[in-house]
């Protein structure tokens, strides 16, 4: 009786530390002080677990190890806090210790830099299945570009792990608690995906005008990108926003694969199902870049085992499916920039029809008038020869990725004036 009634209050206090950390971006966090607010500083959008494109550990999860991630933040701050989601966990998920520090190189951190993480003033968290939670305030400095490590100690098996597939930098795994280790010797095994992290929040930088959002799928996430390079368009826009003299956080939340109209089991929620969450909650957003529609056209062009769900969708839908995230950005004042979908010619789900379909769209995203500006993606990245195929001087090889040449010249096509 007395163990069930434990076990009972300590679920009620990690369910209410969960509950008072999940608040607006805005809110006090304990650690804080009265009145802070949060600027966004990285992230990435959740995914079910899945194989992936490649190896990676969602499904199996994590039992007594822990997994070190690396990210690098695009504002600056004196004082950090995490956000850690169990969105598509099926139990309750206990985070034994979390630690914080400034990255030295590969899987080590700074000397003196390790900062125990806390969440209601404790070392450890249970999140409840489809919640997330945020530590406290923990005093690290950082700057814009620089990139911080992120340890989570798993001390009881986890279940299937809430992910980001395609990070496009390792992340380490160590057998055992070391989350205050300097070194890297422990964190013998790698993968490129991120696990649990969504996001990591900063206060304490100078004055700074509202978060981009970059939406969209693979071609946003950084498919055909250098690993570890950060050479993805959304990074790079972020450095010449920098370069500027008008600096702002660039956020991240596109998916490999992700659809505009339906959700995938590999390729994550559809957009309008995600659009809040990735978009609309995060601190400070001004205003998002919306590259979306490629998936929807392709798909049903073949008959692959993850390509699904596939049906026909037409130009008029997945302009429906535009106009409602536009409406919606509208109304709680975020700006939205259309970018067009970019030359496919050559892919594997290239045909007439989805040629036509992306033809529609693109000029409907140019001439509409319903978006505050547009990127034209389609024509900056085409061959000088053929507007139907990707430049091969940007393409990473399937014809539809560009490589880091590529998504450099996307970054350098956004007029910042419009952002």
């Amino acid at each position: 009786m007395r163990s069930s009634a434990l076990r009972v209050g300590a679920s009620l206090l990690a369910l209410t530390a969960v509950l008072a950390a999940s608040g607006p971006a805005a809110a006090r966090t304990p650690g804080a002080r009265p009145g802070t607010v949060w600027s966004a500083g990285w992230a990435a959008p959740v995914q079910r677990p899945s194989e992936g494109f490649e190896e990676n550990w969602a499904l199996k999860g994590f039992a007594d190890q822990s997994v070190r991630q690396v990210v690098r933040v695009t504002a600056g701050g004196t004082a950090a806090r995490i956000r850690l989601s169990n969105r598509y966990g099926d139990e309750p998920l206990r985070i034994a210790g979390a630690t914080v520090a400034r990255t030295a190189h590969g899987a080590s951190v700074e000397a003196g830099s390790a900062r125990r993480l806390t969440f209601g003033h404790r070392r450890e968290v249970t999140i409840p299945a489809g919640g997330e939670a945020a530590s406290d305030a923990a005093p690290v400095r950082v700057a814009p570009f620089e990139s911080l490590t992120v340890t989570l100690y798993f001390a009881e098996p986890t279940g299937p792990a809430t992910f980001h597939a395609q990070a496009y930098a390792k992340t380490y795994r160590a057998e055992g608690d070391h989350g205050a280790d300097r070194d890297g010797a422990a964190f013998t095994a790698s993968t490129h995906s991120w696990y649990y992290l969504s996001d990591v929040e900063l206060t304490g930088g100078t004055g700074r005008r509202g978060s981009v959002v970059a939406f969209g799928d693979s071609i946003t996430d950084g498919f055909g990108s250098t690993y570890d390079a950060n050479s993805r368009w959304p990074d790079l826009l972020a450095e010449r926003l920098a370069a500027a003299g008008t600096p702002r956080p660039v956020l991240n939340s596109g998916i490999g694969g992700n659809l505009l109209l339906h959700d995938s089991p590999w390729y994550g929620d559809r957009a309008g199902a995600r659009f809040q969450r990735d978009v609309l909650d995060k601190p400070g957003v001004g205003s998002v870049i919306l590259l979306q529609g490629l998936n929807d056209i392709g798909f049903s062009e073949v008959d692959l085992p993850t390509y699904k769900p596939n049906p026909q969708v037409s130009a008029e839908q997945v302009i429906a499916g535009c106009r409602e995230l536009i409406a919606r950005a509208h109304a709680r004042g975020v700006r939205v920039v259309g970018a067009t979908i970019l030359p496919f010619k050559g892919a594997e789900y290239h045909t007439a029809r989805s040629e036509a379909k992306r033809a529609a769209i693109n000029a409907w995203i140019r001439g509409s008038g319903e978006f505050d500006a547009v990127v034209d993606f389609a024509a900056v990245m085409a061959a000088p020869s053929d507007p139907q195929t990707l430049d091969p001087a940007y393409d990473s090889g399937d014809h539809k990725h560009p490589n880091d040449a590529g998504y450099r010249r996307m970054a350098e096509a956004i007029d910042l004036g419009v952002l």
